[in-house]
């Protein structure tokens, strides 16, 4: 659209449902995010938590707030987050990923993925967010080259987000909060992720399976790693890849944000 700048591309680490709660580095860490990036007209979502055999975009009017968890405070199941929807957007994007068959939804809502992290970027639920589910059945190259044919998005105000995790392995996780370190097989890959990621070397986070153990145990399920492929494929020569949230949640779930633009 003329005389629109290019939006930028995000993937959020968002780890633990309980972070959204209350004033942390994180929490203001995304709520800095939502006045620094241009305000968009819409946020297509890819989160890690929407992981089905099909391939969905949400076409609801207003998506229910989903708390699709287990076991934690009642504070956290009282959240609403009352974004509108964009059905005839999510009907322009089910176009845009011809010729894969794309179905609209209007069953889901949004997720802990999404809203956990959008209530403090957009706090006003003013935005309206669409959701892309992620299809369990495809590998990881498969859903890069899906996502490549999202770009001519951003070139339309639209931001797309991914939201998972660079590192996510629950089993490890200390969930007393105790731990403040990462584990050292944590730190190492998602230090030659950045790496990767700075040299706009995506291929092999793509074939993230061939880079050895310390991959294993960071991305031991594709889920929550598979929303940065998303926002890694947006990239073009003249992007700049930054990294405006650091750090970790329980030593095994990296809550890295990476920005493309």
């Amino acid at each position: 659209m003329t005389g629109i700048k290019r939006m930028p591309a995000l993937f959020v680490g968002h780890g633990s449902p309980m972070v959204t709660l209350g004033d942390n580095t994180y929490t203001t860490a995304w709520r800095s995010l939502g006045k620094s990036l241009p305000r968009p007209r819409a946020v297509l979502c890819i989160s890690a938590h929407w992981y089905l055999p099909d391939t969905l975009v949400a076409a609801d009017e207003r998506p229910r707030t989903i708390h699709d968890f287990g076991g934690f405070p009642k504070p956290l199941y009282d959240i609403e987050y009352p974004a509108p929807g964009d059905p005839a957007l999510a009907r322009e994007i089910a176009e845009l990923l011809s010729p894969t068959e794309v179905a609209l939804d209007t069953g889901w809502g949004l997720d802990h993925g999404s809203w956990t992290v959008l209530r403090h970027i957009y706090p006003e639920a003013d935005v309206p967010i669409i959701q892309l589910s992620l299809n369990r059945s495809q590998d990881a190259a498969w859903h890069y080259e899906l996502a490549e044919r999202l770009r001519p998005l951003r070139d339309d105000n639209i931001l797309i987000v991914g939201s998972g995790n660079v590192v996510h392995n629950l089993r490890r996780c200390d969930w007393s909060g105790d731990r403040v370190e990462p584990f050292e097989w944590a730190e190492r890959f998602e230090s030659a992720a950045r790496q990767r990621m700075l040299a706009a070397d995506f291929e092999p986070l793509v074939n993230y399976e061939k880079l050895g153990p310390d991959a294993m145990m960071a991305v031991p399920t594709p889920d929550h790693y598979l929303p940065l492929l998303y926002v890694l494929a947006q990239h073009d020569d003249s992007d700049q890849v930054t990294f405006p949230v650091e750090g970790f949640d329980g030593g095994s779930m990296s809550m890295l944000a990476v920005q493309i633009g």
